[in-house]
C-alpha cells in the first residue's frame, strides 16, 4: 500500500467507506495545512467564544482524516474577513500552512471536506513544529518603542490566496504573540481582529508600528537627524603653506588640515551604528577650530543625567553623535518662514540677537500656562513647580559651562548687567587708588564703560592692549602691560565687531601669574563654540541668553566659588537675605546673594530650554558648520570689486564686518533690507576698534547655526547687484 493512502501511517484507523482519500504519487508542498488540523483549530476557536460556549468542541487526533459527510457550517466570527468554505472536491484550502509531520505527504489539490475548510487564523502557534518566536521579528527589534498596549493579531486585508500560490510560513502564521491554546485570550480576539488605525506618530500611544518607518520616533521627536549634510556652491581653493612662504616669512602659519578634524568622537547612543567622523570638504584660511578651539573628545557633549527634562525630549540621546542637517535645524525656527518686502527672510544678524527655536517658545508658553509663580517663598504647588524649573535651568547652565557647582551660576539680565555686577561688587572692594585694569581694543562698550566708571571713582588706571592690522591682540604688547599693580584683566572671547577669536588662554595664564583676576566676556562665544570655564580657569565669565537662542532679558555671571564667597552684594532687597533687623542684615550665600528681588523666572526657564537645544545639536556640530559657512562666505564676498573685509584674523567666529567702495554702510543695510536680508549697519557698540581702522561704521553680517550657503549666495548676489546699479528687490 502506498504511504499516501489512508491508514498507511502507524496507528491510523481503517478508512471508512465515505472518507476522502488523497491521490497517490503526489507530495504536499511546504505551506499547505492538513484539513484535519484546520478543523481542530477552528473548533478550538468556536468553543472558546462566549456565544458558542454551549457548542461541543469536536476534535480529531493528529494525523486522522475528517469525514466528508454533512456538517453544520461554522458560524461567522464578528469582524473577521469572511472566507467561504469551498465544497469543491478539487479545491485547495484558502490559506496555506507550514509543512508539518502530519501533512508533509499530502498532495495539493486534494479534496477538502466542507467541515474542514475554515482557515486557521494567521499567526496561530498551535501548528506542530512551528518555528519559535514572533513573525516579522524585525518589527520588534527595529521599532522597540512602537508596541501595542494590547497585542492584536495581524489579519490579512488582501484577497484570498489564489490556487497554486503558497504563503511562507513566517509571513502569515507567526504574528500572534500568544497561543490559541489559551482560551482566555480568545473572547477579546473576536472583537479586536480588525487592524488598528495608526495614530499620529508624535502621539506616543498605542500605534500600528507597521504604518511608520523604522525608528520613526526619531524623525518626529528628534527632527535633527538627517544624513548627510550638503553644502551647495563651488568649493573654494586656498593657497598651500609653501605658497604662503615669502623671503621675509620662511615659515608661514600652519593651515588647518583634514586630520585636524579627525579626532571627533562624541558619545554614541547605546546600540547605534558608529559612523566615521565626517571630514570637512575644504581647507580653511581661519584656524580657530584647530588652534584655539581644537575639536577633540574633550569637546564632545558628554552623556548627562536627566535634569528638568522638557516635554518630548529624550535626554538619553545626544544628537551631537549624529550628522548635522541645517535644513532640519531651520525647521525648528518658525520666524525663518517670514517674508520681508516680498522676499524670504535671510537672517544675518545673529551677533545682535539670535532667533528662537520652537522648543524655547513652547517652554515659555508652558511655564505661563502651568507653572507661573514666584520662587522659593511659598508652600503651594505652583511655587514648587516654578522653583523646580528655575533651579533646573541654573543647573543646565552649570553643565553647559562645566562649572564646578550651581552656586557659581548667578542669573542677571544679560552680559552688560553681569559686568556691572562684577565692577560694583568685587571691583569696589578690591580696586584701590593707582591699581590698574587691563582691557583690549576689541571690547564692546559694555566691557569698557563700567571699568571707566570704577577707575574714576577709585582713582585707578585703565590700560588697553593693542591689536594688529588683522584685528588680533598683540600678545607681546599685552604682557608688557601686566605688572604687580594689575588687579583685573577683562577681555572678550570673541569680538562682536570683527569676529576675532582672541588668544584668551594665552592671556589668562600671565594675568594670573601677576596676581590679577580675569573676567571673560563670552557673549559672542557661547553660541559658536564649546565653553569650559574650568579649563579656561577664568575667575568670571558673563553671557547673554538672547545671543544663544534664549529669550531677551536673561544672562549669567559665572564666578569661582572662592571669589564669590568674598564678594559683597551689589543690590539689596528680598531673596538675597537670611535675616534682617534694624541693626544688621545677614546675606544669603551665592548665588542668591546677587539676585535681589524677583528675578526673570520665565526667561531663565527659557534659557534652560535653549541650553537643551544646543546640547541636542552638539556644539562641535555648530562650530564646524559655522566655520565652513565663514570660509564659504569669505571666499565669495572677496570677489566683489570694492569689497573690504574689516577684521581678517586667522581665528574668527561667524562675523563678517565689511565696507563697499562708493556706498555708506547705512545705504548698504537699507538696500539689503529691501531684498529681505537682515544685517547690522553702524558701530556695533564697539567704536574704539572701528576707529582703530579709521572707520565710524561698517556693515556686519553675522552667522548662526540656522544659516545656509543659500543665505550667503543671496547676500553676495544683492551686493553684486548694488555694485552694478541694479536693484532686484524693488519694482
Amino acid at each position: 500500500m502506498s504511504t499516501n493512502e489512508p491508514g498507511a501511517g502507524a496507528g491510523a484507523p481503517a478508512s471508512p467507506g465515505n472518507w476522502t482519500t488523497v491521490p497517490n504519487g503526489t507530495s504536499t508542498p511546504a505551506g499547505v495545512l492538513d484539513p484535519a488540523i484546520l478543523a481542530r483549530m477552528a473548533n478550538q476557536v468556536f468553543s472558546a467564544l462566549p456565544e458558542f460556549s454551549a457548542m461541543p468542541a469536536e476534535t480529531f487526533p493528529a494525523g486522522t482524516q475528517v469525514p466528508a459527510g454533512p456538517a453544520t457550517p461554522p458560524p461567522q466570527i464578528p469582524n473577521v474577513l469572511t472566507l467561504q468554505p469551498d465544497v469543491s472536491a478539487t479545491a485547495e484550502p484558502r490559506l496555506a500552512a507550514p509543512a508539518t509531520s502530519q501533512n508533509r505527504n499530502t498532495a495539493p489539490g486534494a479534496a477538502a471536506p466542507s467541515s474542514a475548510t475554515m482557515p486557521a487564523i494567521p499567526g496561530s502557534r498551535s501548528v506542530a513544529n512551528a518555528s519559535p518566536g514572533p513573525g516579522f521579528s524585525f518589527l520588534e527589534e527595529a521599532r522597540p518603542l512602537l508596541v501595542e498596549s494590547v497585542s492584536r493579531p495581524g489579519i490579512p486585508t488582501g484577497s484570498a490566496q489564489a490556487p497554486g500560490e503558497y504563503v511562507p510560513a513566517e509571513a502569515d502564521f507567526q504574528t500572534l504573540p500568544f497561543d490559541l491554546d489559551d482560551p482566555s485570550l480568545l473572547p477579546a480576539l473576536a472583537t479586536d481582529l480588525q487592524p488598528s488605525t495608526p495614530t499620529i506618530p508624535s502621539a506616543f500611544g498605542a500605534v500600528d508600528s507597521s504604518a511608520f518607518p523604522t525608528f520613526s520616533f526619531l524623525e518626529e521627536a528628534r527632527p535633527l537627524l538627517f544624513y548627510p549634510p550638503k553644502i551647495p556652491g563651488p568649493v573654494p581653493s586656498f593657497p598651500t603653506e609653501a605658497e604662503l612662504a615669502t623671503p621675509g616669512n620662511p615659515q608661514p602659519p600652519k593651515l588647518p588640515t583634514v586630520e585636524s578634524f579627525g579626532d571627533v568622537a562624541a558619545p554614541q547612543v547605546p546600540g547605534a551604528v558608529v559612523r566615521p567622523a565626517i571630514a570637512p570638504t575644504m581647507a580653511a584660511p581661519f584656524g580657530f577650530l584647530d588652534q584655539v578651539r581644537p575639536i577633540s573628545r574633550v569637546d564632545a557633549v558628554p552623556l548627562r543625567e536627566p535634569i528638568g527634562l522638557e516635554l518630548d525630549v529624550p535626554a538619553e540621546l545626544n544628537l551631537s553623535s549624529y550628522p548635522f542637517d541645517v535644513q532640519a535645524v531651520r525647521r525648528d525656527f518658525p520666524i525663518l518662514g517670514e517674508r520681508v518686502n516680498g522676499r524670504p527672510l535671510v537672517w544675518l544678524d545673529s551677533a545682535a540677537t539670535t532667533q528662537k527655536p520652537q522648543s524655547v517658545i513652547d517652554r515659555l508658553s508652558y511655564f505661563y500656562e502651568h507653572e507661573n509663580s514666584n520662587v522659593h517663598r511659598a508652600a503651594h504647588e505652583l511655587a514648587a513647580r516654578a522653583t523646580d524649573a528655575y533651579e533646573s535651568a541654573r543647573d543646565k547652565v552649570r553643565r553647559f559651562l562645566n562649572a564646578a557647582a550651581v552656586r557659581e551660576i548667578v542669573f542677571v539680565r544679560g552680559a552688560t548687567e553681569g559686568i556691572n555686577l562684577v565692577a560694583q561688587s568685587w571691583g569696589r572692594r578690591n580696586i584701590q587708588k593707582d591699581d590698574e585694569i587691563v582691557i583690549t581694543w576689541l571690547e564692546h562698550h559694555a566691557n569698557i564703560v563700567p571699568w571707566q566708571m570704577l577707575c574714576a571713582e577709585k582713582g585707578a588706571r585703565l590700560r588697553v592692549a593693542p591689536v594688529d592690522d588683522s584685528g588680533q591682540v598683540l600678545l607681546d604688547e599685552y604682557e608688557k602691560l601686566l605688572n604687580p599693580k594689575t588687579r583685573l584683566v577683562a577681555l572678550p572671547q570673541v569680538s562682536n565687531a570683527l569676529g576675532t577669536v582672541t588668544p584668551f588662554k594665552e592671556m589668562i595664564e600671565p594675568a594670573h601669574r601677576h596676581g590679577a583676576r580675569v573676567l571673560l566676556d563670552g557673549a559672542q562665544a557661547v553660541s559658536h563654540m564649546r565653553v569650559d570655564v574650568q579649563a579656561l580657569n577664568c575667575d568670571f565669565f558673563v553671557l547673554s541668553g538672547h545671543k544663544m537662542f534664549a529669550p531677551t532679558g536673561i544672562g549669567v555671571v559665572y564666578g569661582k566659588s572662592e571669589v564669590l564667597d568674598n564678594t559683597p552684594p551689589w543690590q539689596g532687597g528680598g531673596s538675597m537675605i537670611q535675616d534682617v533687623t534694624f541693626e544688621k542684615t545677614i546675606y544669603q550665600p551665592p548665588p542668591q546673594r546677587f539676585e535681589a528681588g524677583t528675578g526673570n523666572i520665565a526667561d531663565a526657564v527659557g534659557l534652560g530650554a535653549a541650553v537643551d537645544y544646543l546640547d541636542r545639536i552638539g556644539m562641535v556640530n555648530v562650530a564646524r558648520h559655522e566655520h565652513e559657512l565663514l570660509v564659504y562666505a569669505t571666499n565669495a564676498l572677496e570677489r566683489i570689486p570694492g569689497f573690504h573685509m574689516i577684521g581678517t584674523a586667522r581665528e574668527k567666529a561667524g562675523v563678517l564686518s565689511f565696507i563697499l567702495d562708493g556706498f555708506r554702510p547705512e545705504e548698504i543695510g537699507d538696500f539689503l533690507n529691501r531684498n529681505g536680508i537682515a544685517v547690522r549697519a553702524g558701530h556695533h557698540c564697539a567704536q574704539p576698534i572701528l576707529r582703530r581702522f579709521g572707520l565710524e561704521s561698517t556693515v556686519r553680517a553675522s552667522l548662526g547655526v540656522y544659516n545656509t550657503c543659500e543665505d550667503i549666495d543671496a547676500l553676495v548676489a544683492a551686493l553684486w547687484s548694488l555694485k552694478q546699479g541694479r536693484n532686484p528687490g524693488l519694482q
